[in-house]
């Protein structure tokens, strides 16, 4: 389970077996963040899985190398439908990007409405308001394209009746 679990970086098992590979993988992984040949040794000893200790003393102490302790994270995922055993889902704690929030998330669109009314009383008192006058070429810009493009929709229209008639 302790080379599943370095592989994975993620495994659901039952609460007890949990807490019991805590107590076995923690003590690894601190002895992974010295990485010569003793402590590769040490841990192959405990793990017999050269791609686990590989993976562990490749990309999982790189990761942990600052975290004093506390690597593994227990979440409770309830009971288990055939026996009633507690389930949980036990992960290394850095590799979660959902909790991090390292994964690709959706940028929130930034549009701002000014409103004619602002603009209008603004003209009036003889003051510009900076964003809205930084946003009117923008919209200006935006909307030449869009003028051009239903002028030629019109023409190319007006030019079908004439072909058809």
């Amino acid at each position: 389970m302790a080379s599943s679990l370095i592989l994975h970086k993620r495994i659901n098992t039952t609460v007890s077996k949990a807490k019991e590979l805590r107590k076995y993988v923690e003590p690894l992984i601190t002895k992974a963040k010295d990485d010569t040949t003793h402590s590769r040794r040490t841990v192959f000893s405990y793990l017999q899985n050269k791609e686990a200790v590989g993976t562990l003393f490749r990309e999982v102490a790189a990761k942990i190398g600052d975290r004093p302790g506390g690597y593994t994270r227990i979440l409770k995922t309830g009971n288990r439908l055939g026996d009633k055993a507690e389930m949980c889902m036990m992960e290394l704690v850095d590799f979660n990007e959902i909790l991090l929030g390292t994964g690709e998330t959706k940028k929130a669109k930034t549009t701002r409405r000014s409103g004619s009314r602002k603009k209008s009383t603004a003209a009036a008192e003889g003051t510009t308001d900076a964003p809205a006058a930084e946003s009117a070429p923008e919209a200006k810009a935006e909307a030449a394209p869009k003028k051009k493009a239903a002028a030629k929709k019109k023409k190319d229209d007006s030019e079908g009746d004439k072909k058809e008639d």
